[in-house]
């Protein structure tokens, strides 16, 4: 049975199998979680809460990116010009917020360390170059994501901001957000290309990434607080890419450690939708690996 979806998806099937395999996965988490999962070669999908609004975390940066590189296709930014950091901007003890005033510093580096090391000062740094959160929310509504917003320094979107925090989005639209940069649709296919390219380099791998193989191209963006984590992962495996997005809310769990159930959720997904797309495959985590978390 076909699926509705937004415009920006074809028709798609779910994936029964998998569907109850995941199911079976997230019996007995503490807390909310929704998954989305797609195969871009054959469409068949899960959904699981998947369409349900979660906290965004840090994976906002993703449509803060999408807003960034809108201006640059604008005219109005150029990617490689020269910024001034200026102590009023800091928000947190990052690589940018420790940066001294007067500092200069390409746009091009502030993208790559929202993106790879999801740096919270150069983050806010481009929202307010973007236009700031009304702006991005405008190009997330006109290219069909009608979830997906940002709150935090948003005028109109205070209680929003209070129940998700800095942005909220469903599983599945985060996913799909993903899959239109891949496919050259977000903003201009050049745009596209530099953003999935960004998206390519990330720091944070311990969780999903840590258990897929290391020469397996990946974009990917994650995010966490106390009560949520989650990641977005298009993953090109042999047997065709897919993409996946995992998010919790309201978990039980909220110790930062290696152990905390969503991470370890995060982790046990990645590996089951591995081996269920590359059965073949006999990759696993080189042992000891547990240690560079």
């Amino acid at each position: 049975m076909a699926l509705a979806q937004h415009s920006f998806v074809g028709v798609t099937k779910g994936d029964k199998k998998l569907t109850r395999q995941i199911q079976e996965l997230l019996k007995g988490f503490n807390g909310d979680v929704g998954v989305y999962v797609r195969n871009l070669k054959t469409n068949r999908v899960v959904m699981v809460n998947a369409d349900t609004v979660f906290p965004t975390a840090s994976t906002i940066k993703i449509p803060i990116m999408c807003g960034v590189f809108d201006k640059i296709h604008q005219g109005e930014l150029s990617y490689q010009q020269e910024l001034v950091y200026r102590d009023s901007l800091h928000y947190d003890d990052g690589i940018v917020g420790s940066l001294k005033d007067g500092a200069k510093i390409p746009l091009s580096y502030v993208v790559m360390l929202m993106e790879t090391i999801s740096d919270n000062t150069g983050s806010l740094w481009l929202q307010a170059l973007a236009g700031g959160g009304a702006t991005i929310n405008n190009w997330l509504a006109a290219n069909g994501f009608p979830q997906t917003r940002v709150n935090s320094r948003t005028p109109g979107r205070e209680a929003n901001r209070s129940r998700y925090g800095w942005g909220q989005t469903t599983p599945r639209e985060l996913g799909e957000l993903l899959v239109m940069i891949r496919r050259g649709r977000a903003v201009s296919p050049d745009a596209s290309d530099r953003m999935y390219r960004n998206l390519g380099r990330q720091f944070w791998d311990g969780e999903g990434l840590s258990q897929l193989p290391p020469d397996i191209k990946v974009a990917a963006k994650n995010g966490a607080v106390n009560q949520s984590k989650s990641e977005v992962v298009l993953v090109h495996a042999p047997h065709g890419e897919y993409v996946y997005c995992l998010m919790t809310k309201n978990q039980k769990d909220e110790r930062w450690v290696r152990d905390n159930e969503g991470y370890v959720l995060l982790r046990k997904l990645a590996t089951l939708l591995w081996s269920y797309y590359e059965p073949s495959s006999q990759w696993k985590p080189a042992e000891g690996y547990e240690k560079w978390w």
